[in-house]
């Protein structure tokens, strides 16, 4: 199926468009992570996501794995949260206690 994006086109027949919204969503978590030491604390984390505007190969990723569902589904919700936990737990595992409550 190829994407095409545009703020204005015409429609023809056997064409199909969807409109999304490319507001940010903040999304909301607790994150079980392990310090380099291995000791594991949960880090309450927000984040706000979206995609930048002035990017076409931004939007159509965007378009691709997040526009096409509703913002509060749980694709999305799973989808995010997957990405922010791995990210999140390869950062802290890099960090010592003491560096992690430094940087709080």
């Amino acid at each position: 199926m190829a994407v095409e994006i545009a703020k204005k086109a015409w429609v023809l027949p056997g064409q199909s468009y969807t409109l999304f919204d490319v507001s940010p969503v903040n999304y909301t978590f607790e994150v079980q992570a392990m310090s380099a030491e291995k000791l594991p604390f949960l880090l309450p984390a927000v984040f706000t996501v979206g995609p930048r505007i002035d990017d076409q190969l931004s939007l159509l990723k965007y378009a691709k794995l997040i526009a096409s569902h509703d913002k509060q589904s749980n694709h999305v919700n799973e989808f995010v949260q997957g990405v922010i936990e791995g990210e999140t737990r390869v950062l802290a595992a890099s960090m010592t206690m003491k560096d992690i409550s430094r940087k709080a």
